[in-house]
């Protein structure tokens, strides 16, 4: 793995624009194409790529086992959070009319919340995959 040179350095350059990606899929998945499961799925991959080029050791500093575990559940309790949060509210499951004082707003914000909570969710499922076929390899 040390002597892959030009695929490490290539690997350095392109991370910042990988993960510059996923946050204009999430944010744009409001506008057109895209949001949380393609923004996690470019999430996890980069991950994955960090784990593939430089080994499990640095995947797993960056990432850590712990905080991949808990992202999990994490974004589906973001997820039913904001649909329990309309239910509170008087209005239906996953009714983003009633997140804030506009209803266009609110319904922005409720989206916005769901895409996060299906991002963490799919990225933090993708990178605890990886690590589990990787683990069980060795």
């Amino acid at each position: 793995m040390s002597l892959d040179l030009i695929l490490r350095i290539g690997t350095k350059l392109i991370l910042p624009f990988i993960l510059l990606f996923a946050l204009y899929v999430q944010f744009h998945g409001d506008y057109g194409p895209g949001g949380g499961f393609q923004a996690g799925v470019i999430a996890g991959g980069m991950v994955i790529l960090i784990g593939i080029t430089f080994g499990l050791g640095t995947a797993k500093r960056i990432a850590p086992q712990v905080m991949v575990e808990r992202m999990v559940p994490l974004g589906v309790l973001i997820y039913a959070g904001t649909g329990v949060a309309g239910l509170l509210l008087g209005k239906n499951f996953l009714d983003y009319g009633v997140l804030g004082h506009d209803p266009v707003h609110a319904r922005e914000l409720g989206i916005l919340l769901v895409e996060l909570g299906v991002l963490i969710t799919v990225s933090g499922t993708m990178t605890a995959l990886f690590y589990a076929f990787v683990e069980r390899g060795r």
